[in-house]
């Protein structure tokens, strides 16, 4: 069983930063050739992925937050981060991390970023 787990969100002002954190268990398995995402959600029950990033650190980022967001990896934590820069109330959402693309039994709680006066 692996669940994610996300934590780092919290209320912002708009223009300010946030810096999301999502830990997995380590696995016996490789889970190449997976790339690990942040997600928010979507129309219906749908989520969007944001950003993801690959094993070997290339990153893709949905046009909304590009030049704005950063995903990195730190391995030794298994870890993945989402840098949150010059933060807007249209930010504002329920983060999720998963695999790329997502397997529903791997979604965890989620973190919420609220960006307000």
């Amino acid at each position: 069983q692996v669940r994610f787990v996300e934590s780092g969100g919290g209320l912002v002002q708009p223009g300010g930063s946030l810096r999301l954190s999502c830990a997995a268990p380590r696995t016996s398995g490789s889970i190449s050739p997976y790339w690990m995402g942040w997600y928010r959600p979507a129309s219906g029950k749908q989520r969007e992925l944001v950003a993801r990033v690959s094993l070997g650190s290339n990153t893709n980022y949905a046009d909304p937050v590009k030049e704005r967001y950063t995903i990195s990896t730190d391995n030794t934590k298994n870890t993945v981060y989402l840098q949150m820069n010059s933060l807007n109330p249209e930010d504002a959402a329920v983060y999720y991390c998963n695999l790329s693309p997502s397997l529903n039994g791997y979604w965890g709680q989620g973190t919420q970023v609220t960006v307000s006066s």
